[in-house]
């Protein structure tokens, strides 16, 4: 049997911490790659798949998240062979730390990658593989809600909590996918990347999966409560929770606060980590976002209602920030979409 023909070897790493959705999603749509659309579609499989296997630091069965069991078919001890080493989501909260957790299993990834594996992350996974050192000096993505857990315990790796996929080296071999269901464009990516285009547009068809080409940006806050102890700030952002439609509203903020502009900006960007200014420019659009969700207002009549009168501004605005336009964001979340039309309605219990 040539080379070609012997299927890709995939390991998933498997620990208590692990979601179990994202582990066994993954082992069964990197399974179906290269067999299940043909057999549906009565045509014989010419082409090698992946062989996946579940890999843990010991082959005892175990509980993962939500206490589903996990048996792992082999163990790190065991030395297993494979091409791809894939670190799926895991059930981490963003005020806890995973530093000094498997420092063994750590050094196993390590050792995969230096010797010539690729690895991939999905959503919190990334938090695994920052924890072995590789992303050191790199890119990398995950939830959006893990943005404060990376800058504490990883301020080296370069977070982006805007793309679905970052690939950390030019070659490619280490690549993170971001929060949740990002794990079905991550494996639409490896089927592609080692069995070919053409298979992932089947296997995306066989399962109903999308690329998420918008990127996180819709789906992530953009006003997070920061934990700061800077009352006075606290205060501010209290108060333009309350006025950011207003005419000059940074004016006005300065007048209330009793601060010299120049030392609340300082302390504004000092306590929250961003400037006065994106704050007001996140809020508004946090507020057209959810205003896009909930009514049926024109852009025209959402861009003054959340403080712009120039309705372009408006519109550029919440394309750079959240990564799409005001349409398509409507048609993404409107609740009372007409999906049928593509055209958004009240629903009757609204009207």
């Amino acid at each position: 049997m040539s080379r070609s023909d012997m299927p890709v070897e995939v390991l998933i790493v498997a620990v208590p911490e692990t979601a179990g959705s994202a582990l066994y999603g993954m082992v069964d749509v990197l399974s179906a790659a290269g067999n299940l659309w043909q057999r549906l579609r009565h045509e014989p499989v010419r082409q090698a798949g992946f062989r996946v296997r579940i890999v843990a630091s010991e082959r005892k069965p175990f509980l993962c998240g939500n206490d589903i069991p996990v048996q792992p078919h082999c163990s790190i001890r065991d030395k297993p062979d494979g091409s791809i080493v894939i670190l799926p989501e895991l059930w981490l909260g963003p005020d806890e730390s995973f530093h000094g957790r498997y420092p063994e299993l750590m050094r196993w990834v390590r050792d995969c990658y230096e010797g010539g594996k690729s690895i991939y992350s999905a959503c919190s996974g990334t938090i695994m593989l920052a924890e072995t050192g590789l992303l050191a000096g790199c890119a990398a993505t995950s939830h959006w809600g893990y943005q404060d857990l990376f800058r504490r315990d990883y301020p080296e790796v370069r977070f982006r909590p805007e793309p679905n996929l970052v690939l950390a080296d030019p070659s490619g071999r280490m690549v993170s996918a971001g929060g949740t269901t990002s794990w079905h464009d991550l494996a639409l990516h490896i089927i592609a990347r080692h069995l070919g285009p053409v298979e992932a547009i089947r296997i995306a068809k066989v399962y109903l999966l999308k690329w998420h080409d918008e990127g996180q940006g819709p789906y992530t806050p953009l006003v997070l409560k920061s934990d700061h102890t800077d009352a006075r700030i606290r205060q501010c952002e209290d108060w333009l929770s309350r006025h950011f439609a207003e005419h000059s509203a940074i004016r006005l903020l300065i007048e209330e606060s009793g601060l010299a502009e120049r030392t609340l900006k300082r302390r504004f960007k000092q306590a929250t980590g961003v400037s006065l200014v994106h704050y007001l420019q996140n809020v508004r659009v946090e507020r057209a976002k959810h205003l896009l969700e909930t009514t049926t207002m024109s852009i025209e009549e959402i861009s003054f209602a959340v403080g712009y009168e120039d309705v372009s501004f408006c519109r550029e605005l919440f394309r750079r920030l959240t990564g799409t336009t005001p349409g398509r964001y409507r048609r993404l979340f409107f609740a009372g979409a007409d999906l049928s039309i593509g055209k958004a309605r009240p629903d009757k219990a609204a009207s």
